[in-house]
C-alpha cells in the first residue's frame, strides 16, 4: 500500500479552489459534463469537515485574462471562443466549438476562463508559497489544444498552471494524468518541451475517444522522452492499474527531477462511470491520489497542484473520490471505512431522487503485484508497460526489464 500522511505529519497549507460560480460551466441538460459534480463535491469535502480545517484555504477563482489564455492558446482561438460565447447560435465546429461534446453555450468564455483561473490562482500559491498543496478538483481540461476545444474542454486549465509555473521560475514540471482518456491536449501543448514530462495512463485509444496516447508517441525532436503513455486494455481494474501505474510513474519522475508536480484525477477511470471501461474502484483512485502525493513530497518540496478532470457518475462516484483527493492533499486522508455523512446522502436524495453509497470507500481489497516479480508476457496489461517502458526508459538511462 502507498503510505498516506496521517495525524502525526505536519499538515501542508493547502489551497483548495472553489465557488459556486464555476457551476456555470454547463453545456447544458443531458450533457455528461453536469456542473452538479462540482457544487456535490464540495458539498461532501465540507460535510466531512475537510474545507474548514486551519491550513486549508477556500478560495474563488478570478476569470482568466485574455492575456493569460493566450499563453498556451492562440489569440485567433481566444477570439473565436469569445465571438461563440457572445453568439451561440453561430458555432466554430473547425475549432470545436459548438459541436456535440462541446455545445456552445451564451458565457462560455467566461466559465471556462473562471475554470482557468482557478489552476492559476492554485499556481500562483505555489509559487508565491502561500500554499504547498493546492486543489482545483473543477479544472483538468485536459482535451482543449492550442486552437480547439475537445472532450467537454474549452481551456487547458492544467496547461495553464505548468506555463505559469515556468515563467515563475521553475525549471521542470511533472503532468500526471489518470484519467480514463488520453491527456492529449495538454501533450501537445509542451510536445517539444523538455521542461514539461507528462504522463497519462489511461484506456487505449482503441476502445475510447481520443483514439490517441499510444507507447510510441514519446515526445517531439527536442524533447524525446517528454510524453509517456500507458495505454491500458479496455477492463483494466485496480490491481492492473496499480501495477501499471508503479511500474512506470515513480521511476521516470524520480529519473526527471521535477520541481512542482500537476496531476489531473479524472475519475471517469471508476467501473460505474457511463463513458469509460476500466474498471476501478473509488479505493484505487484513492491510493493513484496519495501516490501522486508522495512523489511531490520525495521529489518536489512537496509542492503539488491536483486537478478534477473527467468522471460521469455525478452521485456516487465523483463526489467521494475528489473528496479523497482534497483529503489527502490537505494531510488529512479519509479513511475508506468511513460513513458519508448522512446531511450529504440526505440533500441528494431529496435534489436527484437516488441513493448514495453509505461509505466512502467501494469496499475492495486493494492489492497488486510489483513490477519487480517479474514480466509476464500473456498478460495484457504487462504488455502495454513493458511497450511503454521500452519506449521510454532507455531516454532517461533506466532499464526497462529491471529498473
Amino acid at each position: 500500500m502507498t503510505y498516506l500522511p496521517g495525524l502525526s505529519q505536519p499538515a501542508p497549507p493547502t489551497t483548495v479552489v472553489w465557488n459556486s460560480s464555476m457551476t456555470a460551466y454547463n453545456f447544458g441538460l443531458g450533457h455528461p459534463m453536469a456542473p452538479a459534480r462540482m457544487d456535490l463535491t464540495a458539498r461532501l469535502a465540507r460535510s466531512l469537515g475537510l474545507l474548514d480545517l486551519a491550513h486549508v484555504s477556500v478560495e474563488a477563482p478570478a476569470v482568466a485574462s485574455d492575456i493569460e489564455l493566450e499563453t498556451v492558446h492562440s489569440p485567433e482561438y481566444v477570439e473565436a471562443v469569445h465571438r461563440v460565447s457572445d453568439d451561440p447560435t453561430v458555432p466554430d465546429e473547425a475549432r470545436g466549438l459548438g459541436t456535440e461534446d462541446d455545445p456552445a453555450f451564451a458565457g462560455m468564455h467566461e466559465a471556462a476562463a473562471r475554470l482557468a483561473g482557478g489552476s492559476l490562482l492554485a499556481a500562483s500559491a505555489v509559487l508565491d508559497g502561500s500554499a504547498l498543496h493546492a486543489v482545483n478538483f473543477g479544472g483538468g481540461l485536459h482535451h482543449a489544444a492550442r486552437d480547439r476545444a475537445s472532450g467537454f474542454c474549452i481551456y487547458n486549465d492544467s496547461a495553464l498552471a505548468i506555463r505559469k509555473l515556468l515563467d515563475g521560475g521553475i525549471r521542470r514540471v511533472a503532468y500526471i494524468d489518470v484519467d480514463a482518456h488520453h491527456g492529449d491536449g495538454t501533450e501537445s501543448i509542451f510536445w517539444d518541451d523538455p521542461r514539461v514530462l507528462t504522463i497519462s495512463l489511461h484506456e487505449s485509444g482503441l476502445t475510447l475517444f481520443p483514439g490517441t496516447g499510444f507507447a510510441n508517441e514519446i515526445g517531439g525532436l527536442h524533447a524525446a522522452g517528454s510524453a509517456v503513455n500507458v495505454a491500458l486494455p479496455s477492463g483494466t481494474g485496480d490491481a492492473g492499474w496499480l501495477r501499471a501505474f508503479h511500474a512506470v510513474v515513480p521511476q521516470l519522475v524520480g529519473a526527471f527531477e521535477p520541481e512542482v508536480i500537476v496531476s489531473q484525477h479524472g475519475c471517469d477511470s471508476h467501473r460505474l462511470d457511463p463513458l469509460a471501461h476500466l474498471n476501478i474502484s473509488v479505493d484505487g483512485q484513492r491510493e493513484a491520489a496519495a501516490a501522486v502525493g508522495n512523489l511531490a513530497a520525495r521529489h518536489c518540496g512537496n509542492r503539488w497542484i491536483a486537478t478534477g478532470g473527467g468522471g460521469y457518475n455525478v452521485t456516487d462516484v465523483v463526489p467521494r473520490s475528489w473528496s479523497h483527493l482534497i483529503a489527502i492533499a490537505a494531510g488529512r486522508p479519509v479513511p475508506l471505512k468511513t460513513p458519508v455523512p448522512e446531511d450529504w446522502r440526505t440533500y441528494v436524495e431529496d435534489k436527484f431522487g437516488t441513493a448514495t453509497p453509505g461509505l466512502m470507500g467501494d469496499d475492495v481489497e486493494l492489492w497488486w503485484r510489483s513490477w519487480e516479480v517479474g514480466f509476464d508476457p500473456n498478460d495484457a496489461v504487462d504488455r502495454t508497460v513493458m511497450a511503454t517502458r521500452k519506449a521510454v526508459f532507455p531516454l532517461y538511462g533506466l532499464d526497462p526489464w529491471f529498473d
